[in-house]
């Protein structure tokens, strides 16, 4: 991958205006698209298959005004007057209300077949509208009612109050503010004292902004044909700004150290494209790959969020591969730190530091793997105690009570809470099945009686059978909020009760209304939680053992994750649910946390934790592989990372931090915990615990059983087969199409060296284990051990996937047909075929199908041929112009 991203970096760096361009039309394109096709955000959170969204789609066949969208009036009388004294003026102003488009049915507080729509305390009343929309109305469906209620409350008495409310109000859509943008400005100032040039700093957030630009036009385009809440487009330009801005740090800061050193820009940017793109690209997969295991909930507006999360990140990683390097294109020179710019016009060779620098990051990691023990007992003692409080998390889904104060939803909510109680805002709705009753009304009056009877229930409101007397509805008020932990065990005990129906009375029936499709949401969500996590760890050891072939580094990784995430939940819950600190984030009053944020807080950690794990650990692991103690590499390699990790995570907590003050309280959540998830992780766990530990595990850190070893494939994080393909692009030296220097298989072939030109024929003779082992080694289908060789163009053992597609292994002993399997032949040019198992051809016919082959080779000098047989005398045929001898590898004598 890394020579194809290579590649890839120089074309676009030489066509940089063409990139552009592209790029900028097809932003025109999808954005055009999606303003054509968008719809509106829709808020409501459902669980298809739950018994609670089952009875409401039920509910709205038979009895549609019970589940239907609704709106509240909340109507306050004047400071020592009775809001029955009103009575009359309401009632003949209802039909104001009935003016705006999207109201069906207006309902006066005095009802005769509704109770509790007048408080106890004779303040207020509930007028409630049924709207004729079953989505999330506009802003301007929604102003017709607020103008109604205005006109409703310019008529009454003065000091009358009428606030809107309800369901149709309680959808908050988020919006930009200007605080967002100070993230982004202190991003740029990391950037520019990380890589020294205003316009190599501006770039990065460009680049992002309009990776953000597409997921967002993706987005509004679809919510013409899917459901898509008013969270995943914050979410998006969340994460997109935040991983788009990293990504282009990784790569721009690559080349810019590749520029310090007096590398050509153009050669310096497609090797930072190779390199830290490289791990960029793994980086965005592992990030997409979390965001979309959202999916194991089955919970679809989650599924809906992670993917686009998903498609944001990836459009900052094909961003950062193709539009960063055009960019760096256009700046040339400009990004090469002026005194070797002005060192080079003079002549001058760069200064190239050997030595390891004396900096905070030296002195750092000096302390910490100086002293491993301690560190890591004082950092699991730190996250261990902020993670303790996430036992007490309260959970729950958006609701009117979390919006800000001036909003007129939350008015309502607060005048409705006052006047008449928390669970007000809570409404629960029982559905039963009464079909079979001779006798409706008395059968709905005695389910309303055991329905009163539970604890926990207030009031019940109204208990009426539908039209057609076949369903009951049975509108319920409980004592409790929506976001109290009480509700659930209140709607657990009406489930008791209404399973109990069926035994005694045969009656089904269910609890359903959104209150209790949100508290189903939140269980689901919970419970979601532990299978998704095991899923990402178990993820975390498979993809780290692979990357950095060890045991011990996916394990600390591992754990090292799980305690970031505690700590965050833990902070999270401090701040918000105790409400410590509070007014620092402009928090009013401790509230509940959304109950997607565990899910989701662990799916997008989980891939930026995976992002510094690999920019430390690879430079740890390459000091290491070549040649450095274990100590030095850790020291060496976190100086070199360091600083990078530092400005990637101090831009991500910006980016993150600076949509809590004024974001929606959804919103302020997820970016709190994304924060200060980002914090501890890379700060402490990632920059403190690492090091640590790969000290206390010194040369141990980097074993790995030779059985799990050959069983994990292998990923070129850091370009390392780009490195060493630049390193040997002029071996061997010569104008052979196959040549190899002690290559060797384990076990199989001892160590062998060979050549072949275009046009020649060799022979491999040896026992079959070792002859077969060869051929297969060096047409890229058997892992070699030792030793390198370059074969039609591509090194092994680095290539060989690039091997294997340009060669031909023919094996005659597993063909029924010689003549049929040497005639399918079609050597490309510059390739190599390879013929195992000569020993069988016997045949006349057979005998020319493979002198044919051999003609072939040295008639049109465009290929090498490679028979393969037991003995030299069996090569007679095709009369090679080499012959090569092959063995195993001699066994170790064993002492008894």
């Amino acid at each position: 991958m890394s020579a194809k991203l290579y590649a890839l970096g120089r074309w676009c760096f030489r066509n940089g205006g063409r990139v552009l361009l592209i790029w900028l039309l097809a932003l025109a394109v999808l954005g055009g698209a999606g303003f054509a096709l968008q719809g509106r955000f829709n808020d409501t959170f459902e669980i298809p298959g739950s018994s609670s969204q089952e009875a409401l789609k039920r509910l709205n066949m038979t009895f549609p005004q019970g589940s239907a969208l609704t709106a509240t009036a909340i109507v306050v009388a004047p400071d020592g007057q009775d809001i029955n004294q009103l009575r009359d003026e309401v009632e003949a102003l209802l039909p104001e209300f009935e003016q705006a488009g999207i109201v069906d049915e207006v309902r006066s507080p005095w009802f005769e077949f509704v109770e509790g729509q007048v408080s106890d305390d004779g303040r207020a009343a509930l007028v409630s509208l049924t709207l004729n929309v079953s989505e999330t109305p506009n802003p301007e469906q929604l102003a017709e009612i607020v103008e109604a209620g205005e006109r409703v409350q310019e008529a009454l008495p003065p000091g009358s109050e009428v606030v809107m409310g309800g369901q149709a109000f309680e959808i908050e859509l988020p919006e930009l503010s200007i605080t967002e943008a100070f993230g982004v400005i202190l991003s740029f100032v990391v950037l520019l004292i990380m890589l020294g040039s205003v316009l190599a700093a501006i770039i990065p957030i460009v680049t992002a902004l309009l990776g953000v630009a597409f997921a967002m036009a993706l987005m509004l385009g679809a919510t013409g044909v899917m459901e898509i809440n008013s969270v995943t487009p914050m979410l998006a330009v969340m994460l997109g700004l935040a991983v788009g801005i990293d990504y282009a740090l990784f790569i721009f800061s690559r080349h810019r150290d590749q520029l310090r050193m007096g590398m050509a820009a153009e050669e310096s940017m497609a090797r930072a494209i190779g390199t830290a793109g490289s791990a960029v690209v793994f980086a965005g997969i592992t990030n997409a790959i979390a965001l979309s295991g959202l999916a194991i909930a089955g919970i679809p507006f989650l599924t809906v969020m992670g993917v686009f999360a998903a498609i944001a990140v990836a459009f900052a990683v094909v961003i950062a591969l193709t539009l960063l390097p055009a960019l760096g294109g256009f700046l040339g020179e400009r990004m090469r730190p002026k005194k070797v710019r002005d060192a080079m016009a003079a002549g001058e060779a760069p200064r190239v530091r050997k030595a390891m620098p004396r900096n905070p990051f030296s002195w750092w990691v000096g302390v910490t793997s100086s002293h491993p023990i301690a560190t890591i007992i004082a950092v699991v003692a730190v996250l261990g105690v902020a993670t303790a409080p996430a036992a007490n998390l309260v959970l729950s889904l958006p609701n009117a009570g979390q919006s800000p104060a001036e909003r007129s939803s939350r008015i309502a909510y607060d005048l409705q809470a006052e006047h008449f109680g928390p669970g007000y805002n809570a409404p629960l709705v029982i559905t039963a099945g009464i079909i079979g009753s001779t006798d409706p009304l008395g059968l709905v009056d005695e389910l309303r009686t055991e329905v009163e009877a539970v604890e926990g229930v207030d009031r019940v409101v109204m208990a009426v059978p539908n039209q057609h007397a076949d369903t009951a509805l049975i509108q319920l008020i409980p004592t409790t909020a929506s976001d109290d932990p009480a509700t659930v065990g209140t709607v657990e005990r009406l489930r008791e009760v209404t399973d109990s129906w069926e035994e005694s009375r045969g009656i089904e029936a269910d609890v359903t209304g959104f209150t209790a499709v949100q508290l189903d949401v939140t269980s689901r969500l919970g419970a979601a939680v532990w299978p998704f996590g095991f899923l990402v760890v178990g993820l975390t050891l498979v993809l780290l053992a692979a990357v950095f072939r060890s045991v011990w580094v996916p394990i600390k990784t591992a754990v090292g994750f799980l305690l970031s995430v505690g700590a965050s939940f833990g902070l999270t819950q401090l701040v918000f649910n105790e409400g410590w600190f509070k007014e620092l984030i402009n928090l009013e009053k401790p509230e509940a946390i959304i109950s997607f944020l565990p899910i989701l807080l662990i799916g997008i950690l989980f891939g930026l934790a995976m992002d510094y794990e690999i920019f430390i650990v690879s430079r740890i692991r390459e000091e290491y592989v070549h040649g450095k103690s274990a100590m030095d590499s850790i020291r060496h390699g976190f100086v070199a990372s360091g600083p990078v990790v530092t400005a990637a995570a101090l831009v991500m907590f910006a980016v993150f931090a600076f949509f809590v003050p004024a974001g929606m309280m959804a919103i302020k959540q997820i970016a709190f915990a994304l924060a200060v998830g980002v914090a501890i992780d890379a700060f402490l766990v990632r920059m403190t615990l690492v090091p640590a530990v790969l000290a206390l595990l010194g040369d141990r850190a980097w074993w790995m059983p030779k059985w799990l070893d050959r069983a994990l494939p292998e990923f070129d994080m850091e370009g390392e087969v780009l490195t060493k393909q630049l390193a040997l692009r002029n071996w061997p030296g010569t104008d052979a199409v196959l040549h190899a220097e002690e290559v060797a298989v384990e076990g199989v072939l001892a160590p062998v060296s060979l050549q072949a030109r275009r046009g020649q024929v060799v022979g491999l003779v040896g026992p079959l284990g070792a002859r077969t082992g060869a051929a297969l080694a060096l047409s890229g289908r058997l892992a070699i051990e030792s030793g390198r060789a370059r074969v039609a163009g591509a090194l092994l053992p680095e290539s060989a996937g690039a091997v294997r597609r340009r060669v031909d292994y023919v094996d005659l002993a597993g063909t029924g047909d010689v003549v049929a399997a040497l005639g399918r032949l079609a050597p490309r040019p510059g390739s190599v075929v390879f013929i195992d198992h000569v020993d069988v051809v016997g045949t006349p016919a057979e005998v020319r199908a493979l002198q044919g082959v051999a003609e072939l080779a040295r008639t049109n000098q465009d290929f090498a041929l490679v028979c393969c047989a037991g003995s030299e005398g069996v090569l007679t045929a095709v009369t090679p112009d080499d012959v090569v001898a092959v063995g195993a590898p001699a066994q170790e004598e064993v002492l008894v």
